[in-house]
C-alpha cells in the first residue's frame, strides 16, 4: 500500500512510500533538491525500516530537518500507525 506523508520545515513538500515486509520500497519526494532526493530514495531501496530510521533520523539541513529527516519522521509514524491496527 502507498503511503504518503506531508513534510515540514524542508524544500520537499511530501514523500510517498511503500512498505513490504518491513522493507521500504518505491520512495518517492515531491519537490526538494531532485538529486538528493533521487540518492537518498535509490539508497534506502530494499532496506529495513528500522535500519532506515536509525541511519537518516535527526540529519539536519534547515530548520532542524532535512528530506532524510523527514523521511525517518514518516516511517516512525507508519510504524506507529501499523501498530495501532
Amino acid at each position: 500500500m502507498r503511503t504518503s506523508y506531508k513534510t515540514t520545515g524542508t524544500c520537499a513538500r511530501a514523500i510517498n512510500f511503500e512498505v513490504d515486509n518491513d522493507k521500504v520500497k518505491n520512495v518517492e519526494f515531491v519537490g526538494g533538491c531532485a538529486g538528493n532526493t533521487q540518492g537518498v530514495s535509490k539508497l534506502v531501496e530494499n532496506m529495513d525500516i528500522d535500519e532506515v530510521i536509525t541511519r537518516l533520523k535527526g540529519i539536519q539541513c534547515r530548520n532542524n530537518t532535512s528530506c532524510p529527516d523527514q523521511l525517518a519522521k514518516a516511517l516512525e509514524t507508519y510504524k506507529n500507525n501499523m501498530n495501532k491496527n
